[in-house]
């Protein structure tokens, strides 16, 4: 077992831990979120807001896969399932049901 797999072992509990506290309190941390951001914006005096309203949306979306991979089932975060059907082969007719 190599490096990379002792850490991840030892990361899956507090994992599900992090996924389970952002499913409990999405709304609290999306909020710190906006807040944080705008907090930064008027910091800097709107310099960087194009960035600022990029990172906290790829924030926000992070947050919203990890509270909701349980939802998601097998598909990914594009919706579309991991693997397609197997195809049949050239010449076979299509199954029938």
């Amino acid at each position: 077992m190599g490096l990379f797999d002792n850490v991840k072992a030892k990361l899956a509990p507090a994992k599900d831990k992090v996924s389970g506290l952002a499913q409990q309190h999405g709304d609290k941390i999306q909020h710190g979120i906006d807040r944080a951001a705008k907090v930064v914006d008027e910091r800097t005096k709107g310099k960087y807001s194009d960035k600022i309203q990029s990172g906290s949306g790829k924030a926000k979306s992070a947050m919203e896969r990890l509270a909701h991979k349980d939802d998601t089932g097998p598909e990914g975060a594009t919706g579309t399932p991991p693997s397609a059907p197997p195809s049949t082969p050239p010449g076979t007719p299509p199954p029938t049901s």
